[in-house]
């Protein structure tokens, strides 16, 4: 699995970080960091961050 955010929509609700804090959290400056190649695992948390995504910025592959 890989996960890819299009930082060209998204605007840091922060939805993702609530749905999968083990996929997706906030650096100290803001910004949006993320485990690109996550355990399989992971794979339900990761779609349900997508699917909370309020721009759909999301992309898992």
């Amino acid at each position: 699995m890989k996960i890819d955010v299009d930082l060209t929509i998204c605007l840091l609700h922060g939805q993702c970080v609530i749905a999968a804090p083990e996929v997706f959290s906030f650096a100290d400056d803001g910004s949006l960091v993320w485990v690109t190649d996550p355990d399989e695992g992971l794979r339900a948390d990761a779609e349900a961050a997508a699917d909370a995504c309020p721009e759909q910025a999301i992309i898992i592959s």
